[in-house]
């Protein structure tokens, strides 16, 4: 991946029904991103015919890889997948529901120079009523305890400094956590607007438990992680 300098990760759990709509809309964001821009997909453990979809797409295009785990273990582990294989110099972030477009990538990179780590804030959003609640509920208990100042830590669009990605502790519900987790490394963090769109196909993979019940229990993770963290910075060596 050297001759890229983008690399946008798109963790897929049994997303059959967006995959090629997902493939055009990458495509076409390609050609007029301000980098060289390739893309990672990420397959955690589909059960329906994903990933066969994800083969076919890669065959087509070099700009198009994936990696495919073994089984399914969520979308903090497939995040995780993707920071950990990335060699390139920025790597972005977005879900294959396509609920926020590619396009909007080159609004988070206006000010990637400046920021290590830059997210968007969905605006007008076409989620349906209970999904919207639970996750201001979630987002007002996350922001309670990590107190990180980011408004919508749940949108699916996110730029990030490779290296910095690479540094951030890792655990089960940490795509919660990413601003909070940059912050524990006296990284900064800025935030953006963003285009938010309905769900055309497939279902959700999130509810209120694994929106508010379980963010609640993963905050007291975070408290422990920010706690025991090691952070330093080298400032000579032979």
């Amino acid at each position: 991946m050297e001759k890229y300098k983008f690399t946008i990760i798109v963790p897929i759990y049994n997303e059959e029904d967006n995959l090629f709509r997902l493939e055009r809309e990458l495509l076409k964001y390609i050609k007029t991103a301000p980098y060289p821009t390739t893309v990672l997909l990420i397959n955690d453990g589909s059960t329906d015919n994903s990933q066969q979809y994800i083969e076919a797409i890669c065959s087509k295009s070099s700009c198009f890889n994936f990696i495919s785990l073994k089984h399914n273990r969520g979308l903090s582990t497939a995040i995780k997948a993707g920071f950990d294989a990335v060699n390139t110099e920025l790597v972005g972030y977005i879900d294959a529901d396509l609920q926020t477009t590619p396009q909007d990538f080159n609004l988070l990179l206006k000010h990637i120079e400046t920021y290590d780590f830059v997210t968007g804030i969905r605006t007008n959003r076409k989620d349906t009523w209970f999904k919207t609640i639970t996750s201001q509920v979630a987002n007002v208990i996350r922001r309670a305890f990590t107190k990180d100042g980011v408004e919508d830590t749940g949108c699916p669009l996110k730029v990030i400094k490779t290296e910095v990605s690479k540094n951030i502790p890792m655990f089960k519900g940490l795509h919660r956590f990413l601003p909070a987790m940059i912050k524990l490394q006296n990284k900064t963090v800025f935030q953006v607007p963003v285009r938010h769109y309905p769900r055309l196909v497939g279902k959700s993979k999130f509810g209120f438990y694994n929106r508010a019940f379980v963010t609640l229990m993963d905050c007291f993770a975070y408290l422990w992680i920010k706690k025991k963290y090691i952070n330093y910075q080298i400032m000579k060596h032979s």
